[in-house]
């Protein structure tokens, strides 16, 4: 087994889903608190990696995980498998999706996480389903899990306190 990877589909998961548009098309999306300060916590543990099927939006998104300090990588959702394989080791993979278009890698990875309030088909492939929804935190309680479980760092240790 080498380094864990996290990759996060965007839409549903770091926002919660939603498109706003105007008279001109989609202007905004909503992210939620404290999943960019969480990820601090683990970015020197694990990979971090950002992806998104939402090619109308991408100049939002790509803002906003600029600005967190990543990148991020368009990737249709029917493509999404093959890439991740082509790599990553599955098993070092821990993906996170909202949608039932996650299901393929969802079933595949070695940890698949959901945000609460997912599509429900796609919680039925989850090795954990968080206590927050998409856009409101899912992500850091994502970043305390895979901590937990898959790092065996204790909440507080992450936190250095």
């Amino acid at each position: 087994m080498g380094k864990k990877v996290f990759i996060m589909d965007l839409d549903g998961v770091l926002t919660n889903g939603t498109f706003l548009y105007d008279k001109d098309g989609k202007a905004y999306k909503t992210f939620g608190p404290d999943d960019a300060d969480a990820l601090k916590l683990i970015k020197d543990k694990v990979d971090l990696v950002f992806v998104s099927a939402d090619y109308r939006g991408f100049p939002i998104s790509e803002k906003r995980i600029n600005d967190m300090g990543y990148q991020l990588t368009n990737v249709k959702a029917k493509d999404r498998l093959e890439w991740i394989k082509s790599k990553w080791n599955l098993d070092d993979v821990i993906y996170m999706g909202d949608s039932f278009v996650d299901i393929p890698v969802l079933k595949e990875v070695g940890y698949a996480i959901v945000p609460k309030d997912a599509f429900w088909f796609a919680k039925e492939f989850a090795t954990y389903v968080t206590r927050h929804d998409g856009g409101d935190r899912a992500v850091a309680d994502a970043v305390f899990w895979i901590a937990k479980y898959i790092l065996k760092i204790n909440e507080y240790d992450l936190l250095g306190i």
